[in-house]
């Protein structure tokens, strides 16, 4: 392959555009460019509740830099060592390499943000640590290669995205979360 093939994949990869983030305060954004691959209800293995959670699978061609999808302050942070499974089997949930995010939003809603390697991918990075602040469509992250963020919401969340839809990180909405009060 020439060199400026290969420069020119590298550039793609590690780009960052701006985005436009929605005036909706309720909305759940992806935190990732990609393709819908989960909608389901589960338990959330890190906070140990039921809740919905939404997997946004990125192939080498998306954008990589991962983004917050509610305004909210990190509670805690978790790192698993693990395999490197193909991103987009559900498995790699549990078993590969991840980084999760525990945000609590101000209304008091608990989002779990978990940023997963893939089958090429090495190498996950996290800017924030517990107490930070996130605003909706803040950088907070970047996995390199193919990967995956899984988002686990409140269970009475209401589903916007569909299986197999393509996302924008920071402009595209996963759900919306009930205004409790």
């Amino acid at each position: 392959m020439p060199l400026w093939a290969i420069s020119l994949f590298i550039l793609q990869f590690f780009r960052d555009p701006a985005r436009e983030i929605p005036d909706d305060p309720q909305a759940v954004l992806s935190p990732a460019d990609g393709r819908i691959v989960a909608v389901e209800k589960v338990r959330d293995p890190y906070l140990d509740r039921d809740a919905l959670k939404i997997s946004v699978f990125m192939n080498v061609f998306n954008v990589h830099s991962n983004r917050s999808p509610v305004d909210g302050t990190v509670k805690q942070r978790w790192y698993h060592a693990g395999s490197f499974l193909n991103a987009a089997l559900d498995k790699a949930s549990l078993e590969n390499e991840r980084n999760a995010l525990w945000l609590q939003t101000r209304s008091g809603a608990d989002v779990t943000c978990v940023q997963i390697a893939g089958l090429v991918a090495r190498r996950i990075l996290c800017y924030v640590g517990e107490g930070a602040g996130l605003e909706r469509g803040q950088r907070y992250g970047f996995i390199r290669f193919g990967s995956r963020v899984d988002v686990y919401l409140p269970p009475d969340a209401e589903v916007k995205a569909a299986l197999g839809d393509k996302v924008y990180a920071t402009e595209s909405i996963l759900a919306r979360l009930k205004a409790h009060g």
